[in-house]
């Protein structure tokens, strides 16, 4: 049953269970966790991180990437473009799955909360002050970190021979998360992925979610494109000191 396409999917849904459930939250309305604040929702998000690698992995994902964006450098890094197919669309799916269940678990809730924005940002990022130019800068930025840093984690000289045990990037790379979500995220909430964004964009959009407003397709481009942009050239970067 386990296979890498399968992997991807229940890896990302499961970052995203984490992730968007972390903000429904702290913004939607008589949640327990209402107003919980960015370190609490960047915490989540790292916790989700190391859920989904290992769920991914667990499920058929040797690569566990959970992150189109860490497809792409892979691709980029190795020439290799035959998993681009099989994964991003995994991710994509895995995404949307992640970002219904959401909504299914704080099903009560929409109709309770009365901002829209409040209600759009459970399930997508947003630009703490729109600047096309600027946002897209900071998605690069921050994509090029979070991939600089997980080459650096897995690289040979890292993983030599009792560096550390088996089963510990995971953390590293959630933990990774988290740091770049408390100083790199203030601009645009950090998508560092487009899974993470575009999947529960979609979600959002088609679901039957009361009092809800638009799902800002003039922004959405910018968490799918920066990342992109980040990640390829941080593999190029890496490609060229040799990481």
């Amino acid at each position: 049953m386990t296979s890498p396409f399968l992997g991807e999917m229940l890896g990302t849904m499961t970052l995203i269970i984490f992730g968007d459930g972390v903000v429904a939250g702290a913004l939607l309305a008589k949640s327990k966790g209402e107003a919980m604040g960015w370190v609490g929702i960047t915490a989540s998000w790292c916790f989700g991180t190391i859920a989904g690698i290992f769920v991914a992995t667990a499920a058929g994902s040797a690569d566990a990437h959970i992150n189109p964006s860490v497809t792409v450098a892979a691709a980029v890094a190795t020439g290799d473009l035959s998993k681009l197919g099989v994964y991003i669309p995994a991710q994509m799916i895995g995404a949307f799955f992640g970002a219904a269940i959401v909504w299914l678990h704080y099903l009560p809730h929409w109709g309770a909360t009365q901002d829209k924005d409040l209600k759009l940002a459970c399930f997508c990022t947003g630009p703490a002050i729109r600047n096309m130019g600027a946002n897209l800068l900071a998605e690069i930025i921050a994509t090029f970190v979070l991939v600089l840093v997980i080459y650096a984690v897995v690289s040979k000289a890292v993983v030599a021979p009792g560096a550390f045990p088996t089963g510990v990037a995971p953390y590293i790379i959630g933990v990774l998360v988290w740091g770049i979500g408390l100083s790199l995220g203030g601009p645009t909430g950090y998508a560092i992925n487009p899974a993470r964004d575009l999947g529960p964009r979609i979600a959002h959009a088609l679901l039957p979610i009361p009092g809800k407003g638009g799902s800002d397709w003039g922004y959405a481009w910018i968490p799918v494109v920066g990342p992109v942009i980040g990640a390829t050239i941080a593999a190029l970067f890496v490609g060229i000191v040799g990481i």
